[in-house]
């Protein structure tokens, strides 16, 4: 009898979304796979869900060229026409919204609203693209010669790579995708492997809209698997543009490959944020607040704050408050409805997490509350505060992807604003004042170096309509709203003479 939870009546929803105990992990117009099995597992009990056949070398290969080829009729078909198919990708993970969302939370471990809320963020990104797809355009510029028309076009860039993390297995796929096919890329994504279901269940809801529009599926295609795949994808110069999601040590390596043959790459990688509070802050927004940045996902967010500065003068208080918070947050199975903190990924993140807090403490930290992981089956850790370390202790200039706060005092604006900037990423930071000149010394070039600078709300829970991604070791991506759809399309300026003479740029005489 099988072990899987899949088999198991309390999980039949799954056959819902069209996964079996064995899935092919290869799509590109059929489904198909020729590497390893990998199972993946409910990091709330660490039982075995399903697995998945990844892909190989091979698959790798006859993928791309059936994107490449998807991509000849996708190209060709006007971008609002493309818009409706996303209309109707975003229609139909509506309807799967609640059992793909309960996915996310069996096999991420994220807690259920959480699952669904990143679902939704997939449908508002479709949302968003489809208006997009009836206003990408380029300027008509002055043209200094007579009967000479000077202007933009864009085309796509060709064939998308997309490379996702497990912490966010259907938005940030939905982010670059969205916006890729209304520009008229073809898509080709590997997603984490302890996310393997996610990512074929999410492509066989794309997979039959495509389908049933009479359109090659290639257009998102799908090869799960491991390094080999994505290093593949960073080699590959028909891999027009990579969007690499993950560490900034792994993204590090993608982008010199990609480099190397002179590609376009964009990267998504760590945060070390920063929530800052002054003595002038709403206590009644900055605890909530700290708590959902800090705790959130289990801290597994990339806009998760790892520290919390507090002036001097409040610190104590927001401490004790905030221990008193942690004390009150609802620990147990992501996919119950009561639940407010799950597990950690995997049993790996459980070592990270307790090395990170034996660091801590030799650097001279003290735990507030938490440290231990928590005696229930499962990857699960206490919430967990330090207090006493220096602004520039090494561990807190270290991102590890748990849920551990480092509370640090400070003085002075300027000294605190310095301290936000001096960690190697630059992805998310936050300040709660009330002082209007200091929001906008904190907004301006000697505040933040994030790319997303907020006033009075957590770093965690960016909107779709603003462009995300962050500067420095984060790596200087942007996803999502605002121009980011420029990214994923090649831009040609075009000068057209309509006239009968050839006068010449910067008025030169050539006769």
């Amino acid at each position: 009898m099988s072990t899987l939870l899949i088999s198991q009546e309390r999980y039949a929803w799954l056959r819902e979304l069209g996964l079996q105990e064995e899935n092919p992990g290869v799509y590109n117009g059929r489904w198909g796979g020729r590497g390893q099995v990998v199972t993946t597992y409910c990091p709330a009990n660490n039982e075995p869900i399903a697995s998945v056949r990844q892909g190989n070398l091979e698959d790798y290969e006859e993928t791309v060229k059936k994107a490449k080829e998807a991509w000849k009729v996708w190209a060709d078909i006007p971008a609002p026409k493309r818009g409706e198919i996303v209309r109707q990708i975003g229609d139909a993970l509506r309807q799967k919204i609640k059992v793909l969302g309960s996915l996310v939370s069996l096999e991420m471990g994220k807690i259920y609203v959480e699952g669904v809320g990143e679902v939704q963020e997939y449908v508002d990104v479709c949302d968003y693209a489809v208006g997009l797809s009836r206003m990408i355009g380029g300027p008509i510029l002055p043209s200094e010669r007579p009967g000479h028309a000077l202007i933009e076009q864009w085309n796509p860039v060709g064939l998308v790579g997309i490379i996702t993390a497990f912490n966010f297995p259907v938005a940030v796929y939905g982010w670059n995708s969205a916006i890729a096919m209304v520009c008229g890329n073809a898509c080709l994504w590997k997603g984490a492997p302890t996310t393997s279901l996610v990512s074929v269940a999410v492509t066989k809801i794309i997979a039959k809209v495509l389908e049933d529009n009479k359109l090659p599926g290639a257009i998102c295609s799908l090869v799960c698997g491991g390094a080999d795949i994505g290093t593949a994808m960073a080699r590959d110069e028909r891999m027009d543009l990579l969007s690499f999601t993950g560490s900034t040590k792994v993204g590090k390596q993608v982008a010199l490959m990609v480099q190397e043959r002179f590609g376009r790459s964009l990267l998504e990688l760590g945060g070390n944020n920063a929530i800052i509070v002054f003595e002038d802050a709403d206590l009644n927004l900055v605890i909530p607040s700290a708590l959902f940045a800090a705790v959130g996902t289990a801290g597994q967010r990339c806009t998760t704050a790892r520290r919390l500065f507090l002036h001097e003068s409040i610190h104590d208080e927001v401490v004790a408050k905030l221990a008193k918070a942690y004390a009150q947050v609802r620990i147990g199975d992501p996919w119950d409805s009561d639940t407010l903190y799950g597990p950690l990924h995997t049993k790996e993140a459980v070592k990270m997490f307790l090395d990170a807090v034996e660091q801590a403490k030799k650097q001279g930290g003290s735990v507030v509350c938490g440290g231990k992981v928590i005696n229930r089956p499962g990857n699960y850790v206490e919430p967990t505060i330090v207090t006493g370390l220096p602004h520039n202790a090494p561990i807190v200039h270290t991102e590890t992807f748990a849920p551990i706060l480092y509370v640090l005092k400070f003085k002075e604006e300027e000294e605190v604003f310095a301290w936000n900037n001096e960690v190697k990423q630059g992805l998310s930071s936050s300040i709660f004042t009330k002082d209007l000149g200091r929001i906008f010394h904190w907004l301006g070039p000697k505040g933040s170096d994030c790319g997303i600078v907020n006033v009075n709300i957590p770093t965690s829970g960016a909107e779709i309509g603003g462009a995300f991604g962050g500067e420095k070791h984060t790596g200087g991506g942007r996803e999502s709203g605002s121009d980011s759809w420029k990214l994923y399309m090649r831009r040609s300026t075009c000068t057209i003479n309509y006239s009968k003479d050839l006068p010449l740029a910067q008025g030169i005489k050539f006769q």
